[in-house]
């Protein structure tokens, strides 16, 4: 049985044992890459396209640029030679009605992912973006299939909502002290 990663906002997972990596996207954009010959694969989800000013963001990550550099180093540490990396990219939804079409920052990610992989010459073998709705995504890392569900406005939010609890108690936690024991 394939052990499940899930991944958030500004995460990535890449792996060379068979693995289930999947997320939830709205207006964010996963991208897949995978070595067929290593049988490697891995996933980010990129939040903003661009790159992250490090000096005062500390989830790297989130930002387009870094996302697929971090992504493509995990992936060569592993083995996977940049240049067999195939790669899969889903989401850039447009959820919000209110914003006009060529403003809405899904589409600002997929031009900077597509325009990403063209410069750095890895092959784009299947995309879904766009549309209205949010996807739930499986990539399995040893065969780079990858299973889409898409998923309704109504039911994005409630995953939102549980998002944002989740990292509202993170935060919570890190304030909290606690013992710390030190291995000499």
């Amino acid at each position: 049985m394939k052990r499940e990663i899930v991944i958030r906002i500004g995460e990535f997972h890449a792996s060379r044992s068979p693995r289930i990596i999947h997320t939830i996207l709205g207006s964010c954009v996963a991208v897949c890459l995978f070595d067929p010959i290593m049988r490697i694969g891995g996933m980010n989800h990129i939040f903003l396209p661009g790159i992250a000013d490090l000096d005062r963001v500390n989830e790297p990550a989130r930002y387009g640029v870094n996302a697929m550099e971090l992504l493509i180093n995990r992936m060569m540490q592993l083995g996977a030679p940049r240049n067999r990396l195939n790669a899969k990219v889903f989401g850039g939804g447009h959820l919000f009605p209110g914003i006009p079409e060529g403003n809405w920052v899904g589409k600002k990610i997929a031009t900077f992912v597509f325009a990403f992989l063209d410069r750095e010459k890895i092959r784009i073998i299947n995309h879904d973006l766009g549309g209205t709705k949010g996807r739930k995504i499986l990539f399995h890392t040893d065969t780079g299939d990858v299973y889409l569900k898409r998923i309704s406005p109504m039911l994005l939010d409630l995953y939102s909502k549980e998002e944002k609890r989740r990292i509202k108690r993170l935060r919570e936690n890190m304030k909290k002290t606690g013992e710390i024991t030190l291995f000499l």
